[in-house]
């Protein structure tokens, strides 16, 4: 399973919307969410609008491609769209990753396989 972690902005004068439309997503959206494969999902929010989201997948283009191909994203997309700061594409595709450089399941692992213990 892959780690992805993402970075968006929210306008200063949106993060209550933005907290809001997240406190109550649509049913749908979560069920596509949950059929194109993304796990273990979470957004969070600093109080300046920085937003950090994380999940884990078997797949990241199978799940972008699956919500892609999903009316309710669109809608979703759209219904987002005046929250976020500078951008001139739907939020799902200006994520901006952030490389993961360290995990301690990981590391824990590499020390246990390599005759350490635990």
């Amino acid at each position: 399973m892959r780690r992805v972690c993402f970075q968006l902005q929210v306008k200063p004068g949106h993060i209550d919307a933005y907290r809001k439309a997240h406190a109550a997503v649509w049913a749908d959206m979560l069920s596509a969410l949950h059929d194109t494969g993304w796990h273990n999902y979470s957004i969070f929010l600093r109080p300046d609008g920085l937003v950090i989201g994380y999940f884990e997948t078997e797949d990241l283009q199978a799940n972008l491609d699956g919500m892609a191909a999903a009316p309710v994203n669109a809608r979703w997309q759209a219904a987002m769209a005046e929250h976020f700061v500078d951008l001139d594409v739907p939020a799902d595709q200006a994520f901006l990753y952030l490389d993961e450089v360290f995990n301690l399941d990981d590391q824990l692992t590499s020390v246990n396989q390599n005759g350490i213990p635990s």
